[in-house]
């Protein structure tokens, strides 16, 4: 069953008894020994040597393109390019995050973090716990970092509050969300040396994430001032910057916004929290690529260690198992997703105070 514009709507909380009904912990375990018969959570070394090593050469290419371009502006093609090389990078960290690289812990854990700080330039284990703990509760309130109110504000109980220019903002935050996106490749860069910087923020390996990314972020900004000249330096990087921000933003913010919230202590099974909170994207190879294997969301959510190649028929599986099972199994198209977020975020948004607004009419109004 397809649904592609889904809302966040409350969730229908399927409890279980002794009359015969269906067992939640059950389904999922039959659905898991059939993905484990189909050999699909075995790990894919081939796949993710070979990923790495031609956007590795596609990087080197970029870089051997930036030395001999010099002093002029088509190094901001360059700069594009990078930036989405860099987001591809930031796809096997994550990937790396989640064991789906090698079957050692150890050796994903310094696979992402050489991705992810040196490659990269963004904090691996502030990545790994904000990620974990939106994995264990997608979608939950107060408990998924990823609905936290920030500039974009996801519950409405966080948009009533907003008054003055926040409100504003937040009464036009659906279409303003792209735009922004833009500032955020720079914000994960802030974030990573706030984390490893933070004393009071337990981080695994703090030294060696200070010195990676430190030889990176420092590094890459010096080798770009010391060649290009300084409005083209600032330029590069803020494109750079741009493309890196807008395509990660892109390409997470599909899977889970506008889908059902759940509410704190809501007494969901681990099938369809995962299932109804999350939304995949149609598309074929290029699709999977684009988006590092994030169209697969629903399966990836089921089984976060299953190696990317494995997905597409892993959600073959999972399908039908919902449709025999009567839980839906959202998919959209990537501009449909995309109208979905917005509209979503401009209805949360309209909650927020306008100091102008008569109550009589925000009471029938809205």
């Amino acid at each position: 069953m397809t649904n592609p514009i889904a809302t966040a709507s409350p969730i229908r909380i399927v409890r279980t008894g002794p009359r015969g009904l269906t067992n939640p912990t059950s389904e999922f375990s039959g659905l898991l020994a059939t993905i484990k018969d189909a050999g699909l959570l075995r790990r894919r070394r081939t796949f993710y040597i070979l990923n790495f090593t031609v956007i590795t050469l596609a990087m080197a290419g970029a870089w051997v393109g930036f030395a001999m371009l010099g002093h002029t502006w088509y190094q901001l093609i360059i700069a594009g390019v990078m930036g989405v090389l860099f987001t591809q990078y930031a796809f096997m960290a994550h990937e790396a995050s989640h064991r789906q690289v090698w079957e050692s812990g150890k050796a994903n854990d310094h696979t992402g973090r050489i991705l992810a700080d040196l490659l990269v330039g963004i904090s691996y284990s502030w990545w790994m716990t904000k990620h974990s703990r939106h994995h264990s509760a997608p979608n939950t309130v107060d408990r998924d970092p990823d609905i936290e109110p920030d500039f974009i504000v996801f519950q409405e109980k966080h948009a009533a509050v907003l008054k003055g220019v926040s409100g504003f903002m937040a009464r036009r935050q659906g279409w303003l969300f792209f735009p922004v996106l833009t500032l955020e490749g720079l914000n994960l860069h802030l974030h990573a040396f706030k984390e490893v910087f933070n004393p009071n923020r337990k981080v695994d390996r703090r030294k060696t994430e200070i010195a990676l990314l430190a030889i990176r972020n420092i590094g890459y900004v010096a080798v770009i001032f010391s060649i290009l000249p300084l409005g083209m330096a600032f330029a590069f990087l803020g494109v750079q910057l741009a493309v890196f921000g807008v395509y990660m933003g892109a390409s997470f913010a599909p899977n889970h916004k506008g889908m059902p919230m759940l509410p704190r202590d809501a007494k969901v099974d681990f099938l369809r929290r995962q299932v109804l909170t999350s939304r995949n994207i149609r598309g074929g190879f290029g699709m999977n690529v684009y988006m590092g294997g994030l169209n697969y969301q629903i399966e990836h959510h089921l089984f976060p260690s299953m190696p990317r190649p494995n997905l597409r028929r892993a959600g073959e599986i999972v399908r039908e198992y919902c449709e025999s099972k009567g839980i839906v199994y959202t998919q959209a198209s990537l501009p449909e997703s995309y109208g979905i977020v917005i509209k979503y975020l401009n209805r949360v948004g309209l909650t927020a105070r306008d100091p102008f607004d008569c109550p009589s009419a925000m009471r029938y109004g809205r």
